[in-house]
């Protein structure tokens, strides 16, 4: 039984933000229910190839885009659009501790979906509302992508390589100019916060009895995780740029090349960088006013980069490694997934995990990273196929019966306005 084996989620959101935090709440154990359209379901089932392949090697239609955010989750096709699907939701709302949508603005205020509409039917209900840019503001009706928050945000003007370095992109400016985080990074961290929030919601309500509406925006999570970035700039009034794998505020912290490859050295302070120059064979460094301390370090980075790129190739990836870490100087690897996924100590924390699915037998997914010492999470249902539960849900949570599911599937959809 997990940590939140006694509440159930109804999601009624798709794509990523909203699906992440519905998943983690399942990890958790809680009873979630994942309302999707009838026919389509939610859009990241289509966004493949890849997707899941039977056991003949033929693709199922369950993409490994859907996958990733949607284990322990039970599927009911319903149509939010017709009377029928409304009354449908407005019942399991009463039987609902936890609502997560990420319609635009209003979007289900015509359906008397809407938070205010559903607190009269409970008012327990915490109801948690992911948009791009929140419930006010002159941007609240946008639409909202983890993409275009990304560059919005901040966080691609100090993603990228620096100008002026060799290379670029055809008709682009030296360097590549400004590069998105290679993972949907914004639409993750929605999705934690989300989770966070609730939690706080649900701590509160069990103190008052009182539900509430959580604004969460997309824009508003990716400029609170600009973090030191965002600092830098409030405290110095200086917009920080591009550094490539480099750091803003510790140096010698970033990616280098070997004779072989590259590897990351990231040394966080004096010390360190003292034991890495006696590794290298350049104590003089150390000792050297310019790059004694951090701060120094920082302000001569220019000076201090091209000496360590031109220490660093003289040797390979793993002498470099093996000898750094043996007087404990921070160093890695830069490892490509299947190099993750074969890594002793992956392995050994336990971060992939395979379910059995109906169409395509065994299903290989990433563990959720959080250890409980008392209620580990179970891994008990791959993420459901279109409308697998529909008929399970509404019978077990509301009592349906099978006329009455017949009556509910053969509701016509209305005229499109």
């Amino acid at each position: 039984m997990g940590p939140l084996s006694h509440l159930r989620v109804l999601d009624l959101s798709r794509i990523l933000a909203g699906p992440w935090a519905g998943q983690i709440f399942a990890d958790m154990g809680a009873d979630v229910i994942k309302v999707e359209r009838p026919g389509s379901g939610d859009d990241t089932r289509g966004w493949g190839p890849p997707y899941l392949q039977d056991e003949h090697g033929e693709d199922t239609s369950e993409s490994a885009y859907y996958l990733c955010a949607n284990r322990g989750k039970r599927s009911i096709e319903l149509d939010i659009t017709t009377a029928h699907g409304q009354v449908v939701i407005r019942r399991l709302v009463e039987k609902t501790d936890i609502l997560l949508e990420n319609y635009k603005l209003d979007g289900l205020k015509k359906y008397g979906l809407d938070y205010a509409s559903l607190k009269a039917v409970n008012p327990g209900l915490i109801y948690c509302s992911i948009t791009g840019f929140g419930q006010d503001g002159p941007y609240a009706k946008r639409a909202g992508y983890d993409f275009l928050i990304q560059g919005m945000s901040g966080l691609m003007s100090v993603t990228g390589e620096p100008d002026g370095v060799p290379g670029g992109v055809p008709g682009g400016v030296p360097g590549g100019g400004p590069v998105k985080v290679g993972v949907a990074l914004t639409d993750i961290l929605t999705g934690l916060y989300g989770v966070i929030g609730v939690m706080g919601a649900l701590e509160h309500r069990n103190r008052t009895g009182q539900g509430q509406h959580i604004d969460l925006a997309l824009l508003d999570v990716q400029v609170a995780a600009m973090a030191n970035q965002a600092s830098n700039y409030l405290t110095s009034g200086k917009a920080p740029g591009r550094l490539g794998n480099a750091h803003p505020n510790i140096v010698p912290y970033q990616a280098f090349k070997t004779a072989d490859g590259y590897m990351i050295l990231a040394v966080g302070n004096d010390g360190q960088f003292r034991k890495f120059c006696a590794v290298a064979e350049c104590p003089e460094l150390a000792d050297d006013e310019r790059f004694v301390t951090n701060k120094a370090r920082v302000l001569n980075r220019d000076v201090l980069a091209p000496l360590l790129e031109g220490i660093m190739i003289k040797r390979n990836s793993a002498d470099w490694l093996a000898s750094l870490e043996a007087v404990a100087v921070p160093c890695g690897p830069i490892n490509t997934l299947d190099q993750v996924f074969d890594d002793a100590q992956v392995k050994a924390r336990g971060l992939k995990v395979d379910l059995d699915h109906p169409t395509g037998g065994r299903v290989p997914l990433v563990a959720n990273p959080i250890k409980y010492s008392e209620t580990p999470i179970e891994y008990k249902m791959p993420p459901p196929t279109l409308g697998q539960h529909t008929h399970e849900v509404l019978q077990e949570v509301l009592g349906m019966s099978a006329q009455d599911l017949n009556e509910l599937m053969a509701a016509p959809k209305p005229a499109e306005s």
